[in-house]
């Protein structure tokens, strides 16, 4: 499925932010509050997912170096 901005309403967005939220929990510890605002700027249309996907990725990298 497509999950841009242009193919999806924000309350499609909003629920697969909690799934995937749901699903990232379940092992491990609960998300930061900056993740949190960074999934919030997708479901308002602010940024891609794949936007969302890299900036989490390069937060989670930086802090594990």
């Amino acid at each position: 499925m497509d999950y841009s901005i242009s193919k999806t309403t924000k309350e499609e967005r909003k629920e697969l932010v909690k799934k995937a939220l749901a699903i990232s929990i379940s092992g491990a510890d609960m998300p930061t509050d900056e993740t949190l605002l960074l999934a919030k700027q997708y479901i308002d249309g602010k940024i891609e997912l794949k936007e969302l996907q890299k900036m989490v990725i390069d937060k989670y990298n930086k802090n594990n170096n």
